[in-house]
């Protein structure tokens, strides 16, 4: 037996408890006063019900409780409702399938699930894995894949997208197996993937990047980019690129899940938007990792108002169809007042205990309640299921939930963690934790689901596969080729979008012949110039928190439209104005409000559209660069792993750009996060025809040459003259670094390096040192120390793996060869810089934005932070004196002279 929350007051109340004659406590616990007087309501009511039906009742009920809160004497209504099925017996539909056959797959695709993950712990230790989730949920899965999760057409078009619980990757394994999609090897192999034949912990498209579609093993990820997904599905049916009208989002999650803030953060996005193609499924089997989700409390009953108050539609699955008989003989409702009165604590116990323990500690509490369950025995007390673990009652919520228009649905199907797994795990706080089972448990669990092993073989934990041509199998089939095919299943490719020549659009950043604007308006305008191409233009998404002002973006929301499915219902404010604010079905910017959570989300969504949809898009995420991977970094990994495409582009970026703001706006480390991210490719521009080059680049890489990798490029709001580009630099500007220029006479005693905002002040560094000292010097821009540094391993490597080939050299020791030191300055912590140090044979320095974010002018931030000209000039002093190239009395009377202050603390003490 189980159940789950906070006691539920929305329970029935009729006249009398007739098992002790007393009047029985109301919603609020007050005692009737008037039984009689409420069993006439009560009949008034029942009676409205036959004569004039259930519509008619409810609109009494409603009018009953709008008078009520006119006269003040209401509060407001529970936000759920009792602890009890949704769908009642007489409304639930027929059962579709072959009940026997499904049930018997199930039970076969447990044990395979559990000995993949029993044997991977016997051979291997330390290599984990998980039973008990996947336990719980076998009966959700195998509805969805049996009924539900449409595999689209040949090529994969209108496929449904379905978020696995991570946990339960196991299951999905030893279905794949069972379809002969996986091989016993691959089984044998879990959690073993270095040699390339083993299966990932949990779904990651990266590492098995033709089967699992979206991420899900970090947990509240999946529920906020599976509304997203959903949502982008009619951001792209509204503006005609394609036909998504059958496609449908399934998201498995957990209960203990939904703590995670991601989880619930979009709810109201989907019942906003009226998103009637998400599906949220939860497994509440009540635990989390280590014990209850709420132990003292009902988290079924918290997660209803939850999803109540956002505006979907709730589905409960509690009891089994084994409770269906109870509940017509408890025409008092002692059972549901029962259910309200218990803690999920001790529906926990319940469920690990077995049916006199029951009988005793929960029906044998109340004697109304024990006198319905009076003709049982405790077997038959043992086998009553909870709703998750019974396919008619699950295959009416799911239908249920397919049929909802309007708004979209969660499912809130009551489970046990470890169901079947016996005293080894079946509903214990050690569950999560069971990776080992003795030889009795694993017998235990085979008579359980009546599987054809014998003893040697559940010994051997061998897996168990009927026949091809057996019942099992063929049925199997069957389902999944009238769905359309086998699921999970991801597409790596998708036709190729042309890129337009980069003269044809951004001669303004490659002929800029100094004038002044900031890298960010460079940036907008290159991609608000690629939207008005005929091809590409209608796959670039535009996309911002909010601030679309703020980037320059404003010409956006006349030229193409900011996205709403329900268009516009007001006249805005600036309606009078050349560029007001205009929401539109077919709109094309999506602008999400202050969630960078949500953009992200969105930006995911369109980033991997090539492979959801077979669309390529190319979605341009502009924000604040400190909100990015500071913020929202487990959302920007996920969305690596899902091999996403696309742009993201830090505005206002650095530490020293975004003078007012401070502490918490300034951006000193993305740059350096981002190196941690494998099929990142992050730039720092500091001129627009870098900006230019860059983008065309990755756009070619994205769109034209499927390289699954994503670009994050910094840009500042700070207007300086901008450069026209110089011949020869392109290939330098992608791969990391160019020589920009040479200063004073004769060969450079120093190289200095800058990138983004503090390349201008490298270069009148430069200038300072040939007109105030006579030294000479080269200047060179780099555009990633990250890819740079990501040359640099390649090369090492190669080298120490090759000892017989002429060694390589990386970019690095190409352009800063020799004795001569190296100074280099950003706008972001020394570590960033110093990724590339081991490649530098020369004295190598480094200057950064270490420490808090500071409120002043661009100067005095630079001065502060001593990454301004005069620091980079008394830098590259100090590296020649200790080099022996200068007297140490110059590097003094520069620090006196530049007013550096050299007893001033440093700008990273706190």
């Amino acid at each position: 037996m189980s159940a789950s929350a906070k006691p539920s007051p929305a329970v029935p109340v009729n006249e009398n408890d007739r098992s002790t004659g007393q009047a029985i406590l109301g919603p609020r616990g007050v005692a009737d006063p008037d039984p009689a007087e409420t069993a006439d309501w009560l009949a008034s009511l029942e009676s409205v019900l036959r004569h004039g039906g259930a519509a008619r009742a409810r609109f009494l009920l409603d009018r009953l409780e709008q008078k009520a809160r006119e006269i003040g004497i209401v509060e407001e209504a529970p936000p759920y409702s009792p602890y009890r099925n949704t769908i009642p017996l007489e409304k639930q539909p027929p059962y579709p399938g072959d009940l026997a056959v499904e049930e018997r797959l199930t039970s076969i695709m447990r044990w395979n699930a559990l000995a993949m993950v029993v044997r991977a712990n016997m051979a291997y230790g330390e290599l984990g894995g998980h039973v008990a989730s996947y336990a719980s949920a076998a009966e959700i899965f195998e509805l969805g894949f049996n009924h539900f999760f449409q595999a689209g057409d040949a090529t994969g078009a209108g496929a449904d997208l379905v978020f696995f619980q991570p946990h339960s990757a196991p299951g999905v394994y030893a279905r794949a197996f069972l379809e002969g999609r996986l091989s016993e090897t691959n089984l044998k192999h879990y959690r073993q993937e270095i040699a390339g034949e083993g299966l990932c912990s949990y779904p990651h498209p990266w590492l098995m990047p033709e089967f699992w579609q979206v991420p899900t093993g970090s947990m509240g990820i999946g529920p906020m980019n599976a509304i997203y997904q959903a949502r982008f599905m009619r951001y792209l049916s509204d503006r005609g690129l394609a036909d998504t009208a059958g496609q449908h989002v399934w998201g498995v999650f957990g209960d203990g899940e939904m703590d995670e803030p991601e989880s619930i953060g979009a709810l109201t996005l989907a019942a906003r938007e009226k998103l009637d193609n998400v599906t949220f499924v939860i497994n509440c089997n009540l635990q989390r990792l280590d014990g209850p989700v709420r132990g003292n409390g009902q988290i079924i009953q918290e997660l209803e108002s939850v999803f109540r108050g956002a505006g979907w539609n709730v589905v409960k699955v509690l009891w089994g169809s084994e409770w269906d008989a109870i509940f017509a003989r408890d025409t008092n409702h002692a059972l549901l007042r029962r259910f309200a009165a218990t803690v999920d604590g001790k529906y926990q116990t319940l469920g690990a205990k077995d049916g006199a323990y029951n009988l005793a500690h929960f029906f044998g509490e109340d004697e109304e309640v024990k006198a319905l369950v009076s003709h049982m025995s405790d077997g038959d007390v043992d086998k009553l299921k909870r709703g998750g673990h019974d396919f008619r009652k699950l295959f009416a919520a799911f239908a249920a939930a397919k049929a909802t228009k309007g708004r979209p649905t969660v499912i809130l199907a009551k489970t046990k963690k470890g169901y079947g797994m016996g005293g080894a795990g079946e509903s214990r706080m050690t569950a999560h934790q069971a990776k080992k089972l003795d030889t009795d448990a694993l017998k235990a669990f085979r008579d359980r689901f009546a599987l054809p092993l014998t003893d040697a073989q559940v010994e051997r934990l061998e897996f168990y596969k009927p026949d091809e041509n057996s019942r099992e199998l063929r049925y199997l089939r069957e389902r999944r080729e009238k769905l359309g095919g086998f699921l999970p299943k991801r597409r790596r490719t998708a036709a190729h979008v042309p890129v337009p020549d980069l003269s044809t659009y951004a001669a303004f950043a490659l002929e800029a012949d100094g004038k002044e604007m900031s890298t960010t308006t460079a940036a907008v305008r290159l991609f608000s110039s690629l939207i008005k191409h005929k091809e590409l233009g209608p796959r670039v998404v535009p996309i911002v928190a909010d601030e679309a002002r703020t980037f320059g973006m404003a010409n956006l929301f006349r030229q193409v439209g900011i996205y709403s499915p329900l268009g516009q219902l007001y006249e805005p404010e600036d309606a009078g104005s050349m560029l007001y604010y205009k929401e539109s079905r077919d709109g094309q910017l999506l602008e999400e409000g202050i969630t960078e959570a949500g953009a992200i989300s969105s930006w995911a969504a369109a980033a991997t559209s090539y492979s959801v949809h077979g669309l390529a898009m190319l979605p341009f995420y502009i924000y604040y660069s400190m909100f990015g991977f500071q913020r929202v970094g487990d959302l920007i990994w996920a969305a690596a792993d899902q091999r996403a495409r696309g742009f993201l582009i830090g505005a206002t970026a650095g530490r020293t750009t975004l003078g007012g703001e401070g502490l918490q706006h300034q951006d000193g480390s993305s740059h350096l996060v981002a190196a941690t991210i494998p099929n990142c490719r992050a730039y720092d521009p500091a001129f627009a025809y870098e900006m230019a080059v860059i983008l065309d680049h990755g756009a070619r890489d994205m769109m034209e040459r499927d390289v699954d990798a994503f670009y994050y490029v910094t840009a500042m709001n700070e207007n300086y003259a901008q450069p026209s580009m110089p011949t020869g630099v392109r290939d330098g500007i992608i791969r990391g670094m160019y020589r920009f220029a040479g200063y004073g006479n004769g060969e450079p005693a120093i190289r200095l390096l800058g990138s983004g905002a503090i390349l201008p002040e490298v270069i009148a560094a430069a200038k300072i040192l040939a007109e105030e000292w006579g030294i000479a010097s080269e200047v060179h821009s780099v555009t990633s120390f990250s890819e740079l540094a990501r040359d640099a391993r390649e090369v090492e490597r190669s080298n120490r793996l090759n000892p017989g080939l002429p060694p390589k050299r990386s970019l690095v020791e190409e352009s800063l060869s020799g004795p001569a030191p190296v100074v280099a300055a950003t706008d972001y912590v020394r570590a960033y810089p110093q990724l590339i140090a081991t490649a530098i044979q020369a004295r190598y320095v480094t200057l950064g934005t270490d420490g808090f974010g500071r409120s002043d002018t661009r100067s005095a931030l630079r001065a502060f932070f001593e990454v301004d000209r005069h620091h980079v000039a008394v830098a590259a002093l100090a590296a020649l004196a200790d080099d022996g190239k200068l007297d140490r009395a110059t590097v003094a009377e520069a620090v006196a002279r530049y007013g550096l202050g050299a007893n001033r603390p440093a700008p990273w003490t706190v």
